[in-house]
């Protein structure tokens, strides 16, 4: 897991462009703390900031193939494709030598094997760039879900990437401008495919590959969810999705130096931990180390809610009781979350505004702060929700019948405090109904396939394409602003393409959410935690963390910046001041005051300017 830049350009020699390709790896450092390197041809210029995981010693990057004495191609490459030993004993036995051990260089031999129809054949998380020296073209790949990220930007005669819009904003010519439907995407707890937040700059879609040639650039999609008829018995389909937990756990815990598992108690974190706690305690003879977020009470007692009916804290016991996992858990106070280094640091990993409101991304921060301590690699249940039903939108009917982004339906509008003229410009509920129809129309159906069926895979589709991507974005960049690598078990493309073909009855066959993983993993998960319903990522219900941003959000109106009294409406800002505070994790009194900070967090921390 690394970070990656670089700009192509065919009308310059970037050779005398060193000092730019730095800045735009520098920004990096945090992705990758242990190594950086720089590449340049005259066309070309490649940046990497490496974070060692596999082949410690080998795996220094950007990393170019020769043949007779001239350079065939360069990568700088981000992530992790497991089935990366596999390959190289097939491109060995096609004529290939290796010099290393990494799977930097299997991707790349397989590049130079099969052109970008390699991608076709990585099982993984991963974003790279590939220099063809012979045919003087850029290729940029993205793995299938889009769990690790890639940036892209055209400009003048070629175009500039990174791992985060961050590099590309290091550009000196480049300026972080903010338009209409880059603001509303800054507010939207959802993605589409493809877009980002500032001007003129994109995402490579999950599962696409982007070329830069002389020509201009093109764009091919090597993967994407189909709609499959699915024959399987409940018994087989249950046994099968058992089969790709195995296989994938097999692959993702390997690894050359300390992996943990993130446990919750819940259903998705536990199975992920039990069944990576065999293979460890088999191959290494010592449990896997295991680790969970609580918040001190000071007082407080927990309160139910439509997230959360109770608290995580005796559910991870259970399962370390019967399991005996290596585990730690970290305890968390409002004024540590709450605290100004700590926003910093969130604000500077989240440089398309921060989504999430209440203290999720802060605490989350803490959390792998202390993971980081001990281990470079983590397992993480995210994804499970979006491939087996596990949300209240995929339940119920007045959410998944909504016109709307369903998790939408159930949210207040993020934008009340914004001022009247440019809330009205923005024109949230029209946007959030159109990118809904969008994403409809896109959802693959089978032939004939009507009513709560073809809804219900819709919502799955939904669920994959445009909620989960907010979900992985977030992960990644709260872990690799540690220098932490996540990896996400349930965003295997064919455990995902496998789930999406079953049908809505069978995934809730027993009338619960998550059926089918809950009976794939019923003989290695605590019966309490099979038993347990859906609950959300836990957030602290200490009302002194409402009452630290709301000191915050009154010293910021004292002084108000240019910036935030053209774009906010100083009233409503006030409101969110004054009103009561709650001791329950579901407020959007609280939400929208942290978003809010949040927002105007990112705004001035990347100075950006508003082209409306």
């Amino acid at each position: 897991m690394c970070g990656i830049a670089g700009w192509v350009d065919y009308e310059r020699d970037l050779n005398d462009q060193r000092a730019v390709i730095q800045a735009m790896t520098d920004t990096m450092a945090l992705r990758g703390p242990d190594a950086q390197g720089i590449w340049i041809d005259r066309h070309a210029a490649l940046g990497h900031r490496r974070l060692s995981v596999i082949d410690l010693e080998g795996g220094v990057q950007p990393m170019y193939a020769d043949a007779d004495g001239k350079t065939l191609a360069c990568i700088t490459y981000s992530g992790e494709v497991y089935n990366f030993v596999e390959l190289r004993d097939a491109l060995m036995q096609r004529g290939h030598a290796f010099r290393t051990k990494s799977d930097t260089e299997v991707v790349l031999r397989a590049y130079l094997e099969w052109g970008d129809a390699c991608a076709e054949r990585f099982t993984g998380m991963f974003a790279c760039a590939i220099w063809d020296l012979r045919e003087q073209q850029l290729v940029l790949i993205r793995d299938r879900l889009g769990v690790k990220p890639l940036f892209y930007q055209p400009y003048g005669r070629g175009v500039l990437f990174g791992s985060e819009p961050k590099a590309i904003l290091a550009h000196p010519e480049m300026r972080a401008r903010v338009g209409l439907d880059g603001l509303r995407r800054a507010l939207t707890f959802a993605r589409i495919p493809g877009e980002a937040v500032y001007d003129g700059m994109f995402e490579v879609k999950p599962g696409h590959i982007v070329r830069v040639s002389r020509d201009g650039l093109s764009e091919r999609c090597y993967w994407k969810l189909e709609a499959r008829e699915h024959t399987d018995s409940l018994d087989v389909t249950i046994g099968t999705v058992r089969a790709h937990l195995e296989r994938i756990m097999q692959q993702q815990t390997v690894s050359d130096v300390p992996l943990c598992s993130l446990l919750s108690g819940g259903l998705d974190s536990s199975a992920i931990t039990a069944l990576a706690d065999r293979i460890v305690r088999q191959r290494d003879g010592v449990p896997i180390r295991s680790y969970s977020v609580d918040f001190a009470a000071h007082g407080v007692p927990f309160h139910a809610d439509m997230a959360r009916d109770a608290p995580d804290a005796p559910f991870v016991r259970a399962f370390v009781d019967q399991l005996h996992t290596q585990h730690t858990g970290i305890v968390l106070d409002a004024a540590t979350i709450g605290s100004s280094e700590v926003r910093h640091a969130v604000v500077n990993a989240f440089d398309m505004g921060w989504k999430a409101g209440s203290d999720l991304c802060p605490s989350l921060y803490l959390l792998l702060e202390a993971v980081r301590k001990d281990s470079t690699v983590a397992l993480s249940g995210e994804a499970a929700d979006e491939v087996f039903g596990g949300y209240r939108w995929f339940h119920l009917p007045n959410l998944y019948d909504a016109p709307t982004l369903p998790w939408k339906a159930s949210r207040p509008d993020p934008g009340r405090v914004l001022s009247p003229d440019l809330f009205n410009a923005l024109r949230l509920p029209e946007y959030w109904a159109d990118m809904h129809a969008q994403l409809c129309r896109a959802a693959p159906a089978l032939p004939g396939e009507t009513g709560i069926a073809k809804r219900k895979r819709e919502l799955s589709y939904l669920g994959l394409t445009s909620w989960l991507p907010m979900l992985l974005d977030r992960k990644d960049r709260v872990s690799m602003a540690l220098g932490l690598e996540v990896r996400v078990p349930f965003c295997d493309h064919e455990l995902v393409q496998y789930v999406f073909d079953t049908p809505w009855s069978m995934k809730t066959f027993d009338g619960r959410e998550k059926s089918l993983l809950r009976a794939a993993c019923a003989d290695v998960v605590p019966d309490a935690i099979l038993k347990r319903s859906k609950s959300a990522y836990p957030a602290t219900q200490d009302p002194a963390y409402e009452r630290l941003l709301q000191q915050r959000m009154a010293a910021l109106l004292e002084h108000p910046s240019p910036r935030v009294r053209r774009m906010f409406d100083q009233h409503a800002l006030r409101g969110l001041i004054d009103k009561p505070l709650a001791d329950v994790s579901i407020n959007w009194d609280r939400s929208d005051l942290d978003h809010t900070l949040a927002l105007i967090d990112w705004l001035e921390r990347y100075d950006v300017e508003l082209v409306a």
